[in-house]
């Protein structure tokens, strides 16, 4: 599969690269944003995938957050991809800010006209790591996957309905059934986060199910943050840390 490489920077001493490609799942073109590490100049890294929430594209995450001292230091490959598919010109996917375009929701659709090109969870899950491990020099026996609102939870599907696939549809129902507890969760939460204080937002449950699971979970709520990139910004160290002790052990 061909990839149009769009940018590449120098940071920290690695690459921050764009690439292009059309995507299979999708059927049409996607963009995902890479970091490759100093580290991956001389052999083969664990791979991190991040997933970013609403509205949001490749770029956020790699603007915004400051994450790449800490991925040069833990020789990590930083993967993160766009939120969903774009210009499919379904009827309806550019009305709402919270459903289609920017809206993926890391799931696969099962109903017309979605089903067809909003295929996000097969795209993160199989698609794009196949090309990731075809094309860049990372060790596919070693990788994670986290993420930020819509994303986080994206990642814990990813993870829960993947048994083994990871190191570190609704989480919460998923982890009442998941084999065993080879997980571990690290949850940041700001605890000023409009989306909490709405309800929209309800950790308590999945901590819930995770208890009575045995699945290890560490639930930090953060006084006085929000749901900004300026909080993601202020843990992002301690997550790829998190990730780093296990894909690195």
């Amino acid at each position: 599969m061909a990839l149009k490489q769009i940018s590449s920077n120098k940071c920290f001493g690695g690459l921050q690269k764009v690439f292009e490609h059309d995507s299979v799942e999708l059927n049409c073109k996607m963009k995902f944003a890479i970091y490759l590490p100093p580290k991956a100049e001389t052999g083969k890294c664990p791979a991190l995938y991040w997933l970013s929430g609403l509205t949001c594209t490749e770029q956020n995450f790699i603007s915004k957050s400051g994450y790449h001292q800490a991925a040069s230091e833990h020789g990590l490959v930083v993967i993160a991809p766009d939120t969903s598919p774009r210009g499919c010109n379904i009827k309806g996917e550019d009305e709402s800010w919270d459903f289609g375009t920017g809206a993926g929701f890391y799931v696969d659709a099962t109903e017309y006209p979605w089903k067809t090109n909003y295929r996000m969870y097969s795209y993160v899950t199989e698609e794009l790591p196949q090309l990731i491990n075809a094309n860049f020099p990372v060790d596919p026996q070693r990788m994670s996957v986290f993420g930020h609102s819509m994303g986080g939870h994206g990642a814990l599907i990813c993870a829960l309905k993947n048994p083994g696939k990871y190191k570190a549809y609704d989480a919460t129902h998923l982890v009442k059934s998941f084999p065993g507890s080879q997980l571990d969760i690290l949850i940041d939460q700001g605890k000023d986060d409009q989306f909490l204080s709405d309800g929209q937002l309800l950790p308590d449950n999945f901590i819930a199910a995770c208890t009575e699971k045995k699945i290890p979970v560490v639930f930090r709520l953060q006084e006085g943050y929000d749901h900004s990139y300026y909080f993601i910004a202020t843990f992002i160290t301690d997550h790829i840390r998190h990730h780093a002790k296990y894909l690195n052990a």
